[in-house]
């Protein structure tokens, strides 16, 4: 079990410092977009501090995986942005369903696995 904690943190670690060092960096080209998805996608970038913050958020955790230092912190901050991921996967862009699905399993597999440490939380 330790072994998959550390290959799924790991991954998660490196596609999230992917995603937001490429996003910051612009070493990728914007995708063409097209239907709801483009709406959402031109919502999103009129605010212009939105996807910088939700990219800023992913680079910290990425980091926070990655040297696994706070991962406990990190799983609860990356729950929301990990079910965004999946929901936007899920009804605007079908074909990225298994990577917004790995993205969101694999978070909720390190939850389950720093259990212990979100236990005292839901005492009374």
């Amino acid at each position: 079990m330790k072994i998959a904690t550390l290959i799924i943190r790991t991954l998660i670690g490196l596609l999230l410092l992917f995603a937001s060092i490429s996003f910051f960096l612009k070493l990728i080209p914007e995708p063409v977009l097209t239907g709801n998805l483009k709406a959402f996608q031109e919502g999103l970038t009129a605010s212009t501090y939105l996807m910088p913050l939700a990219k800023a958020v992913e680079l910290i955790c990425g980091i926070a995986y990655v040297s696994n230092k706070f991962v406990t912190l990190a799983n609860i901050i990356l729950l929301q942005i990990t079910l965004n991921i999946l929901l936007i996967n899920i009804f605007l862009s079908p074909e990225n369903i298994p990577i917004g699905l790995f993205i969101f399993l694999g978070n909720l597999f390190m939850i389950y696995r720093h259990w212990d440490n979100y236990r005292p939380l839901f005492r009374a």
